[in-house]
């Protein structure tokens, strides 16, 4: 994000609360939510919902995530040792409707925040090796059932690090052995396989590759208990929207755990360049 928001000219160091904290609880002029039952939505993409600087208004995004038990929220964070501290009084076993992730870059990170999100109380647990710099032995951590998730993908932009090849299937054979979902969503701009490196600036390039890879693998159901907000005058069960808008999400990385798109078409636009190898 800082090298996205660098070229927007936007200082990302700067944490400030922005005017959409309450946006899953904005509503129609009929009365309706503007996000429907069974959206699942990223919380904090471009930062960290646990960053220290939010400790003052991140209540009221509890709030809104506790008023919309219809909608599924995906927390990614770097911050594991702040997670006891920073969930909400009544968070109790975890909210239905939360699914918390950490990032795991390499082993070191992987033992630090796995054991710490191993140990606190929560619904619905994953994890997430990018940018994967490192080989990554989670089996532990997935022999212990609570994670029902595994991302992973190489890292991007100005100065990338190289992912390797046999990392990630490393880690896609432990989520086989474990029947834990596991989506290769890119390889990141440089990428290695077979002793040769791969350059793939383009990242609709990195998904394809990563897609035709053949390593993801979908595991045991993750089944969520989703209900509609108080107030509601029915009690059908919520299922999550499966969004795949063109063509071109057929092969794409990201295809088993996206949470759909805007459908603007700039995907297809972009085009996709060849990958460039070097010895």
């Amino acid at each position: 994000m800082y090298f996205l928001d660098g070229k927007r000219g936007i200082d990302t160091s700067k944490v400030f609360r922005t005017a959409n904290i309450d946006m899953p609880l904005r509503r129609t002029r009929d009365g309706a939510f503007k996000v429907p039952s069974g959206v699942e939505l990223l919380v904090g993409l471009s930062t960290d919902f646990f960053v220290e600087e939010a400790d003052e208004w991140r209540g009221e995004a509890w709030d809104a995530i506790r008023r919309r038990p219809d909608v599924l929220f995906r927390i990614l964070t770097k911050r594991a040792s702040r997670l006891a501290s920073c969930l909400p009084p009544d968070w109790g076993d975890g909210y239905e409707n939360v699914m918390l992730q950490v990032t795991t870059e390499n082993q070191a990170r992987a033992d630090e925040r796995l054991s710490i999100l191993r140990d606190i109380p929560a619904r619905h647990k994953g994890f997430m090796a990018a940018p994967f710099l490192g080989p990554v032995d989670a089996e532990q951590y997935l022999a212990t059932g609570q994670f029902e998730q595994v991302l992973c993908g190489g890292e991007n932009y100005d100065g990338a690090r190289p992912c390797h090849y046999e990392w990630v299937k490393s880690l896609s054979d432990q989520c086989r052995r474990n029947d834990v979902t596991f989506d290769f969503i890119e390889t990141g701009t440089v990428f290695v396989k077979d002793g040769k490196t791969y350059r793939i600036p383009d990242k609709r390039t990195q998904s394809q590759q990563a897609f035709r890879s053949g390593l993801s693998f979908v595991g045991k159901p993750v089944r969520y208990k989703l209900r509609h907000p108080e107030g509601m005058l029915f009690d059908e069960p919520i299922v999550l929207h499966t969004l795949a808008f063109r063509d071109i999400c057929e092969t794409c990385g990201s295809r088993l755990t996206c949470n759909g798109c805007s459908n603007c078409g700039a995907c297809e636009r972009a085009g996709s360049p060849q990958p460039q190898s070097e010895e």
